[in-house]
């Protein structure tokens, strides 16, 4: 991770535990001298807020086997490795990511003393950059002549998502309550084949990502009662089960037999 990821990083979580000391319940104060606040507040069946996030968004890479001998004849190389060789390998693929943000509404239904279920329609940024470390081979008079270089390819993500959550909640501690989070979601990638992103690089092959995926879920989360409302502070994990890359027959995407995404996402509850 570079300097500048990690200031990102620092920042944000420094933003994060300001408004928790903010919010926090003053848990100095002795026993007898703590109001609770919203005493009812979980017998109600419904509920509703919103929830303001940062997210990591990774990928998991599954290259070809045998990929740093595979040679790639010229009719997989794309327009932006010039001059044309006649065949080139790929040498390794990895991946960086960019620090994104997320809003979500939110409706709760109680399913009794301990267990929620949630529903938390999402509009989540993120992008990911593949870097390709690839070596050519161009026929020349007496041999071969051959070049080493590296590939960078951005690729943004805009999703829209509709997550399904079962929460299970500790025993209410004053005005503070733990809890744990499982749950699935469907997501629908909005900018994985935008017209726009070809236009502005017709000059660039684009690596692109299929549109949908389905996610699998898992976090850990904490409330704190306020006075007027809830606010909580939530960690969860998301992983991909689809193959999101579009194979188009190119170097790039020949080179990956299967690219998983997954997820991190820090958030802010607001109930």
């Amino acid at each position: 991770m570079n300097k500048n990821l990690l200031l990102k990083a620092g920042g944000t979580g420094a933003l994060i535990l300001a408004l928790v000391i903010l919010f926090f319940p003053k848990q100095a104060e002795s026993q007898r001298n703590i109001v609770l606040n919203m005493p009812n507040y979980d017998q109600e069946l419904f509920h509703f807020g919103f929830v303001l996030g940062v997210n990591q968004s990774f990928v998991t890479i599954r290259p070809i086997a045998n990929l740093n001998s595979y040679t790639f004849t010229r009719s997989y190389m794309p327009e932006d490795i010039l001059p044309t060789p006649d065949s080139a390998r790929v040498l390794s693929v990895s991946a960086r990511s960019i620090p994104g943000f997320v809003i979500s509404i939110l409706a709760n239904m109680r399913m009794g003393d301990h267990f929620d279920l949630r529903f938390l329609p999402s509009l989540a940024f993120g992008d990911r950059t593949l870097e390709y470390n690839i070596k050519t081979f161009t026929a020349i008079p007496g041999g071969t002549d051959s070049a080493l270089f590296t590939k960078t390819k951005k690729v943004p993500s805009t999703y829209i998502s509709f997550p399904l959550e079962i929460r299970y909640k500790a025993f209410r501690y004053n005005n503070f309550r733990p809890y744990l989070l499982v749950g699935a979601q469907y997501s629908l990638d909005l900018a994985s084949n935008a017209k726009k992103r070809e236009a502005k690089n017709r000059d660039e092959k684009i690596v692109k990502f299929n549109a949908s995926d389905f996610y699998a879920e898992a976090g850990v989360g904490f409330d704190f009662y306020n006075e007027w409302f809830k606010f909580g502070v939530e960690l969860k994990m998301m992983y991909g089960f689809l193959d999101v890359l579009k194979h188009e027959n190119n170097i790039y995407t020949e080179s990956i037999e299967k690219l998983n995404s997954k997820i991190f996402q820090l958030s802010l509850t607001f109930e």
